[in-house]
């Protein structure tokens, strides 16, 4: 099913609820992803997956929502090999930001020993804050 309207908008019915929440142009480049990867692999699995890929290399996941990252491009290890490549993906969440980033992050997602964590601690406390976000509240964007 196609997530873009005939002007190119993202279609809210068809946006997964993270990016309803999130603002437009996450919409439209998760929406074209797909609609263009759909076209090539059909629907399903593989569509949804590049549309995702496509949607973190400028936005991460911050609780409920995507949010821009400062820098374009992969947001962990995985993201950056091919299909197939070794390595675990760190579920939107920009690996690859400075570790101030990071704890600024875990901050505002209220993440208890951040202080104390390293930079691969605060991606895994970021990942698993994400997961338990509910759905009808979400985090302030500071930017």
């Amino acid at each position: 099913m196609p997530k873009t309207n005939k002007d190119g908008s993202a279609k809210q019915s068809e946006l997964p609820s993270t990016l309803k929440k999130s603002e437009a142009k996450a919409q439209r480049t998760f929406a074209k992803a797909h609609d263009s990867a759909a076209e090539t692999y059909g629907e399903g699995e593989r569509a949804n997956r590049t549309a995702y890929s496509a949607l973190k290399h400028s936005y991460e996941k911050v609780g409920d929502h995507w949010e821009a990252k400062d820098e374009k491009g992969p947001s962990d290890k995985k993201a950056a090999g091919s299909r197939g490549s070794a390595g675990s993906t760190k579920g939107g969440v920009d690996a690859n930001a400075s570790k101030e980033h990071l704890y600024d992050l875990a901050k505002r997602l209220d993440i208890s020993g951040r202080s104390r964590m390293s930079k691969d601690e605060l991606v895994d406390a970021i990942q698993r804050a994400n997961a338990k976000q509910p759905l009808t509240a979400p985090v302030v964007s500071n930017r």
